[in-house]
C-alpha cells in the first residue's frame, strides 16, 4: 500500500512523501485531484494502476468495460459532468489506439480527463516486444500534452502536471504513458497537492469596451456554450442574463444554465434571434460551423451584427471572425465584471426586442405540438419527445448519441438545470453514448439517466450494455430506429437522386440484444404506446431499452451539413 512517511529532513508531517510503485503513485496523485473511478478494460501493461486502485485507502472504483473507446468516452464524460478529470486506464498498442476517438472529442469539446497508458518495456525497447509502438506522437496532435513518464521517479510529478494540465483553461485531455518495466518500479517523492484551476482574472479594458457594445446594441444576442458550465460560471451567466435582460441561445453544455421555458431563453426563435441581431456576444464556445463560423445578422436587409467573443482562454479566441471586441479569462469574472460596468450607467431597454422574440417562441412552441403529438405511421420521431420530455425530471441527464434523431432533442429538450445535458460537441463522434450513461449514472446517482441512441449509433457500443448489467447500473435508452443512417441518407439523395450505403437491416430488435445481455427492453410500433414504454423503463431498474420504429422520411429540418 502506498505511504505516507514523515520527511526526515524534520519537516511538518504534511510534507511528507509518498512512496510506492507506479501505479500506487498515480492513484494517489488521481486521488487528490478528486478522481473516484478509473476506467478501463484489463491488460497486463496496466497491472500496477489496478493494484494501485485496490490497496488504496479507501479503495478507488474500479470500472472495467468491453471496449477500450467505452473507457475513455466515460472518462471524457466525468470530466464533463463533474469537472473533475476523469481517469481513463488503457493497455498498451490497440488499447490506446482505441481510445483516440474519445481523446479527440475531448480535445474539440474541452472536456477534461486523463488518460494513462500502458508500454511496452523499456528494457526490451527496440527489440519488438509485444504491442511495442511509441505512442505520444500519435495522440499528442489530439491532446493537451502527450508524453512518457520514463521512470518510477517520474511518475509522481508527470501525473500532477498531467492532472493540473487538463483541468486548466482552456480544459481537455492529457495522455501518459509509463514503460512496463518502470510500471512495477518503486519510487518516493513529495506528497501530491492539487494546483488550482482557476482562469486568469480578464482585462478589464476589454471588459469595459464589451459593456460598451452591449450599451449601445438595440438588438443584442448571447450565446451561451460549454465552458459557461465546465468553467463554473453558470450561476454568474444566469445572475447576468436576469439582471440585464439579454435574450439568450445555448448550446453543448451550456443549455440549462439558463432554464428551459426562461423568458429570455429565446433558442427555439434562433434563426430570427441571430438573424436579426446587431451585436451577438458569444461566451464559452467556438465561432464553428454550429454558429455560421460567427457571421450573424443580415436579416431581412439588417446590418450584419457585430460580434463579441468571450472565451476561458486566449487560444480559444477567434482567429477566422471579424471581431468587434474579445476577451479570455475566468468567465465568472467576464460575467460580474460586464454586469457591473453597466449598471454603472443608465441600463439598456432591450424591452421590444425581447418581446419579438418571446412571440417567435411561442408561436415555434404552438407549432412543435402537431410533431410532439403526431399519430403518424410509422412514427414520426418528434412523437418520442412529445413523450419523453414531460417525463423528464428537473435534475434529469440526457445524452445524445445519435445523428438525426439526436437532432430532434436538440429542439425539444431545454434542460431545466446547467449540467444535465451530454452531446458529441463539434467533433460529432458517434459511439460515445454508452460510455456517457455510464458516467452520468456514476456521477448522478439518484438522478434520471436517458440515453437516445440512433439505431446507427447503437452498433458502435451497444455491447456495453454488458457493462452496465455488470455494474448494477440502470439507464433508461430510448432509441429512434429508422433503419438507417438517417444523417447522410438524405444529403445524398438531395446531392446525387440517390443513395447508397445509408441503409440497415430494417426493424431489426435491438432490445432484444439488451436482454440477451443481462438488460430489459421491448419495441414499439404504435405512437400511442410509446409513453406506456418509457414508464415501464423507468420503473425497470435495468438497463432498459425502448426501441421504437420511426419514419426513415421525418428528416430533421436542417441549414448545414457542418461545412
Amino acid at each position: 500500500m502506498t505511504q505516507i512517511a514523515d520527511d526526515t529532513s524534520g519537516q511538518a508531517a504534511t510534507d511528507g512523501t509518498v512512496e510506492g510503485h507506479s501505479g500506487e503513485l498515480a492513484v494517489s496523485v488521481a486521488r487528490t485531484y478528486g478522481v473516484e473511478t478509473m476506467f478501463t478494460l484489463s491488460g497486463a501493461h496496466v497491472f500496477p494502476m489496478y493494484d494501485g486502485a485496490v490497496k488504496a485507502d479507501p479503495p478507488m472504483r474500479l470500472l472495467d468495460v468491453r471496449h477500450e473507446q467505452t473507457a475513455a468516452f466515460a472518462a471524457e464524460a466525468t470530466g464533463k459532468l463533474t469537472r473533475v478529470p476523469g481517469l481513463a486506464v488503457l493497455t498498451a498498442g490497440p488499447g490506446v489506439t482505441n481510445g483516440i476517438s474519445a481523446i479527440a472529442q475531448a480535445q474539440f469539446a474541452g472536456s477534461p480527463m486523463v488518460v494513462v497508458g500502458g508500454r511496452a518495456p523499456a528494457n526490451r525497447w527496440g527489440s519488438g516486444s509485444l504491442q511495442e509502438l511509441d505512442q505520444p506522437p500519435i495522440v499528442e496532435s489530439v491532446s493537451k500534452l502527450a508524453t512518457t513518464l520514463h521512470t518510477a521517479g517520474d511518475v509522481l510529478g508527470g501525473m500532477d502536471r498531467a492532472f493540473s494540465a487538463a483541468g486548466s483553461s482552456h480544459r481537455g485531455p492529457v495522455f501518459v504513458d509509463v514503460p512496463m518495466d518502470e510500471f512495477f518500479n518503486s519510487a518516493s517523492g513529495p506528497a501530491p497537492t492539487r494546483s488550482s484551476t482557476r482562469g486568469a482574472e480578464p482585462d478589464p479594458e476589454a471588459v469595459s469596451r464589451i459593456a460598451g457594445l452591449l450599451a449601445g446594441a438595440a438588438r443584442p444576442v448571447l450565446i451561451l456554450g460549454t465552458d459557461v458550465w465546465a468553467d463554473g460560471a453558470e450561476e454568474a451567466a444566469l445572475r447576468f442574463v436576469q439582471d440585464v435582460g439579454v435574450p439568450v441561445i445555448t448550446n453543448g453544455m451550456g443549455r440549462g444554465v439558463i432554464p428551459g421555458g426562461h423568458p429570455l431563453l429565446a433558442t427555439k426563435a434562433r434563426g430570427q434571434a441571430l438573424g436579426g441581431a446587431d451585436l451577438v456576444v458569444v461566451v464559452g464556445t467556438p465561432l464553428d460551423f454550429r454558429l455560421g463560423y460567427g457571421i450573424f445578422g443580415g436579416k431581412d436587409g439588417a446590418e450584419p451584427a457585430r460580434v463579441v467573443h468571450v472565451a476561458d482562454s486566449p487560444g480559444q479566441v477567434s482567429g477566422h471572425a471579424s471581431l468587434a471586441a474579445s476577451v479570455s479569462g475566468d468567465l465568472t469574472s467576464v460575467f460580474d465584471g460586464l454586469q457591473a460596468a453597466l449598471e454603472r450607467g443608465a441600463k439598456p431597454d432591450w424591452r421590444t426586442w425581447v418581446s419579438t422574440l418571446q412571440e417567435t417562441v411561442a408561436a415555434a412552441t404552438a407549432r412543435d405540438l402537431e410533431l410532439l403529438r403526431a399519430e403518424a405511421d410509422p412514427i414520426h420521431p418528434a412523437r418520442i419527445y412529445g413523450e419523453l420530455v414531460p417525463r423528464l425530471a428537473e435534475d434529469a441527464v440526457v445524452i445524445g448519441d445519435g445523428g438525426d434523431f439526436v437532432s430532434f432533442a436538440g429542439k425539444f429538450v431545454e434542460p431545466k438545470r446547467p449540467g444535465g445535458w451530454l452531446d458529441p460537441g463539434p467533433y460529432g463522434c458517434l459511439g460515445a453514448g454508452l460510455g456517457s450513461a455510464i458516467a452520468a449514472r456514476l456521477a448522478r446517482p439518484s438522478s434520471q439517466v436517458v440515453l437516445l441512441l440512433g439505431d446507427g449509433a447503437a452498433g458502435l457500443s451497444l455491447m456495453d450494455v454488458d457493462t452496465l448489467v455488470r455494474h448494477d447500473l440502470p439507464v433508461v435508452m430510448v432509441m429512434g430506429n429508422n433503419s438507417a443512417w438517417g444523417l447522410e441518407k438524405g444529403p445524398m439523395q438531395m446531392l446525387y437522386g440517390y443513395d447508397v450505403v445509408a441503409d440497415l437491416a430494417p426493424r431489426t430488435a435491438y432490445d432484444e440484444v439488451v436482454k440477451a445481455l443481462g438488460g430489459a427492453g421491448e419495441t414499439v410500433t404504435d405512437p400511442r404506446q410509446i409513453g406506456a414504454a418509457i414508464d415501464r423503463a423507468f420503473d425497470a431498474d435495468v438497463p432498459y431499452l425502448v426501441n421504437v420504429i420511426t419514419d426513415v422520411d421525418a428528416a430533421y429540418p436542417r441549414n448545414t451539413f457542418g461545412i
